[in-house]
C-alpha cells in the first residue's frame, strides 16, 4: 500500500510535493505483500470491494505498460463452495455480484461435477464460479516495481521506525524527525500500533494465517481457486499447489509468532482436502510459510481516508487478506485525496475511519 501510494503520488503530474517512506523492513521479511498468496476476486458481498478489485484486475494486465514487468497473472477463477446452510448467502452475493457486472455462475453439485469432474461435490448445494477477472499473480514481484517505480520518480525510501506520531510529523527511532503536510499510516499489520502512538484507536492487528506448498502423484486437472465449505482453501502454484484454512478458534492470537501451524495442515487442511479432491489423498507438503493478515476487527474491511479530527493523517490499511489485490485501486485513491481533495476515480468515502466511532459495520460475507 505505502509503496502503491507513493509511486501513484509520483506519478500524478498535479502533484508537486515530495514522498517518503517510512520502511522499519527494507528486506520485507515479515511484510505481508512479500509473504502473500497473491490472488484477485470479484466475487464479494460488497459493491465498493467489488469494484476495488475490478480496477484492479485491468491494473495487472496493464502493468508490462505502466510498471515495465510482466506479473505472471492466471485467471482460472475462483470456486466457492456452500452447503446447504449456506446456500442463502451464497445465493445473495450472486445477485450482487450479477448486478455489478461480475463474470460468475451457479453451478448445483451436478453441474459442478460436470464443470470439475476431479471434485467431490459430497455435501454441496451450491457453488459459485467466477468465469473470468479473478485468479492469482506475482504479489511480491507487484511490491518490488511500486517500490522501484516510485524511486526512479525521486520517492525517498527511509529505513527507520516510527516512534511517535503528530499531526504534521513523525520521529524516528533513529532520533531524526520529519515534517509533513501529509501524514499516510499504510503499516499494514501494525497499523494498529502505530496509530496508538497518536493516542488513536484503529481496530487493525496482525494475525497468523499458514500456507503449504504441497505435491501431488496425478494432478487433478485445470483448477480454480477452490474455498470449501469448512473455510479451507488451495489453488495451483506452478507444479505444485499451495493451500490453507482460518485458524481454529481459540488459535488465531494477535501478534502470534510468524511460526507455521503445522497441526493446521494434519488436523484440518489435509482432511478436507483429501475428501474434496480424491486425488489430493496422497498429497505431500514440500514447504510452507506464515504471514500476517492485517486483520480488521471490526468489520474485516480497509480503513481509508482522512481521520476525522486530525486533517493531516490519512489511514490505508485493515485489508484482511485483500490488501495485495486492492493496492493498485487504493493507492490510486489516496493519492487523488491528497492530490485534488477527493476521490476521483473510486470513492472510497464509505470505508472511511469515520464509520468506527459511529459503530457502522460494514459487513463483508466473502472472507476468506
Amino acid at each position: 500500500m505505502g509503496s502503491s501510494i507513493a509511486w501513484h503520488l509520483a506519478n500524478d503530474p498535479s502533484f508537486a510535493g515530495s514522498v517518503v517512506v517510512i520502511e522499519r523492513d527494507p528486506t520485507y521479511a515479515r511484510a505481508s505483500s512479500a509473504l502473500s498468496a497473491s490472488s484477485i476476486r470479484q466475487q464479494f458481498s460488497t459493491p465498493l470491494n467489488i469494484h476495488l478489485s475490478r480496477y484492479g484486475i485491468g491494473f495487472l494486465r496493464r502493468a508490462p505498460e505502466s510498471l515495465g514487468i510482466d506479473l505472471g497473472l492466471k485467471e482460472p477463477g475462483y470456486l466457492f463452495l456452500a452447503t446447504a446452510a449456506g446456500e442463502a448467502v451464497l445465493r445473495a452475493n450472486h445477485a450482487i455480484q450479477k448486478g455489478e457486472g461480475c463474470s460468475v455462475e451457479l453451478l448445483d453439485s451436478v453441474a459442478l461435477r460436470r464443470r470439475f469432474p476431479w471434485i467431490s461435490a459430497e455435501g454441496v448445494a451450491l457453488a459459485s464460479h467466477g468465469t473470468a477477472n479473478e485468479g492469482w499473480f506475482d504479489g511480491p514481484a507487484l511490491m518490488q516495481a511500486f517500490r522501484h517505480k516510485a524511486r526512479a520518480l525521486g520517492v525517498q525510501f527511509i529505513a527507520d521506525e516510527v516512534v511517535g506520531l503528530a499531526p504534521n510529523a513523525v520521529t524516528l527511532r533513529s532520533g531524526s524527525s520529519l515534517e509533513a503536510r501529509t501524514i499516510v499510516l499504510a503499516a499494514g499489520p501494525w497499523s494498529g500500533e502505530v496509530a496508538a502512538l497518536a493516542g488513536i484507536a484503529l481496530p487493525v492487528e496482525p494475525r497468523r494465517r499458514s500456507v503449504f506448498v504441497f505435491d501431488v502423484r496425478e494432478p487433478p486437472g485445470p483448477t480454480p481457486l477452490v474455498i470449501d465449505p469448512s473455510g479451507t482453501w488451495f489453488r495451483p502454484e506452478g507444479r505444485f499447489y499451495i493451500g490453507g484454512t482460518t485458524p481454529a478458534d481459540g488459535n488465531d492470537p494477535p501478534g502470534a509468532p510468524l511460526e507455521v501451524q503445522h497441526q493446521e495442515w494434519d488436523d484440518m487442511v489435509w482432511p478436507t482436502l483429501a475428501a474434496r479432491v480424491p486425488a489430493f489423498e496422497a498429497a505431500k507438503v514440500v514447504n510452507s510459510w506464515a504471514g500476517y493478515y492485517e486483520y480488521n476487527t471490526f468489520d474485516q474491511n480497509g480503513i481509508v481516508g482522512r481521520h476525522p479530527a486530525i486533517e493531516s493523517l490519512i489511514f490505508a490499511t485493515g485489508f484482511s487478506g485483500h490488501g495485495i489485490q486492492q493496492s493498485p485501486a487504493v493507492g490510486r485513491a489516496v493519492a487523488e485525496l491528497i492530490v485534488h481533495g477527493s476521490y476521483r476515480t473510486i470513492d472510497l468515502s464509505p470505508f472511511g475511519y469515520e464509520r468506527i466511532s459511529a459503530g457502522r459495520p460494514i459487513r463483508e460475507l466473502n472472507v476468506v
